[in-house]
C-alpha cells in the first residue's frame, strides 16, 4: 500500500520543494512526425489516461487549438525548422543546443493556468537507438503518463511508470492509483504543501 511518503516522493523536486498539478482544462492533443497508425496509438493512450483520471479530452482547445503537442524527430536541430515553434517555446535555439549537448532523447515543457493547473504541454522525442527499439504503444503510454500530471523532475529516473504483462507495456498499479487520486474533485488542482500527499494517501486507504 502506498504511504504518504511514497506519494510525496513522486512530487518532490530536486530542490526539495513539493509540487503536484493536474490539467485544468480538457486535453486536446496533436502529434507531429508520425504516421497515421502511430497517431492513433498516441491518442488512444492519452484517452486511456484521461478516462483513468476521470478527466476529459477535446478535439480542439478554444484558446490554443491544441494544448498537448508531441513532436517526434530524428535530430534535435530539426525542431528549429518547425514553423512558429519558437513562438510557443521561448529560447528554442538555446533549448536545442542543451538537448544536443546532453544527448537527451526526450523533453517536456508545461504551461500553466493562473491558478497553477496545467494549461498546455509540449513533448519532444528524439528517435535515438533506445527510443527506436521501443514499441509505439510503450512510448505513447509512457508519455501520456508523464504528461497527465506534473510529476517531480526525479519521479521516474530510477524506475519506469510502466510494467510488462504478457509482453505488453501496462501502467503500474501504484502509478494508476496516484493519477486517479490526484484528480479527485475534493483535492486541489495544484498543491505545494507536502500535506497534500497525506490527503492523497488517506483517500487511497478509503478506496482500498
Amino acid at each position: 500500500m502506498l504511504t504518504d511518503k511514497d506519494i510525496a516522493a513522486y512530487f518532490t523536486r530536486k530542490d526539495g520543494t513539493y509540487l503536484c498539478a493536474r490539467w485544468g482544462r480538457p486535453i486536446a492533443p496533436v502529434v507531429f512526425g508520425v504516421d497515421e497508425k502511430s497517431l492513433e496509438v498516441f491518442k488512444a493512450a492519452i484517452e486511456a489516461l484521461t478516462v483513468l483520471a476521470n478527466h476529459k479530452m477535446a478535439e480542439t482547445d478554444p484558446e490554443l487549438g491544441a494544448n498537448l503537442m508531441v513532436f517526434f524527430c530524428k535530430d534535435w536541430s530539426v525542431l528549429g525548422e518547425v514553423p512558429h515553434l519558437d513562438k510557443l517555446v521561448p529560447d528554442l535555439q538555446i533549448l536545442i543546443k542543451r538537448l544536443i549537448k546532453s544527448d537527451a532523447n526526450q523533453y517536456r515543457i508545461f504551461r500553466f493556468e493562473e491558478d497553477g493547473a496545467i494549461k498546455a504541454a509540449f513533448v519532444f522525442l528524439r528517435l535515438d537507438e533506445h527510443m527506436a527499439n521501443a514499441t509505439a504503444d510503450t512510448i505513447a503510454l509512457s508519455q501520456a503518463t508523464q504528461t497527465i500530471l506534473l510529476w517531480s523532475d526525479t519521479a521516474f529516473i530510477d524506475a519506469s511508470p510502466l510494467g510488462i504483462v504478457e509482453n505488453k507495456a501496462v501502467l503500474k498499479p501504484d502509478i494508476a492509483d496516484i493519477i486517479r487520486t490526484a484528480y479527485d474533485p475534493s483535492l486541489p488542482a495544484v498543491a505545494q504543501d507536502p500535506s497534500h500527499a497525506m490527503r492523497m494517501a488517506a483517500r487511497l486507504l478509503v478506496r482500498q
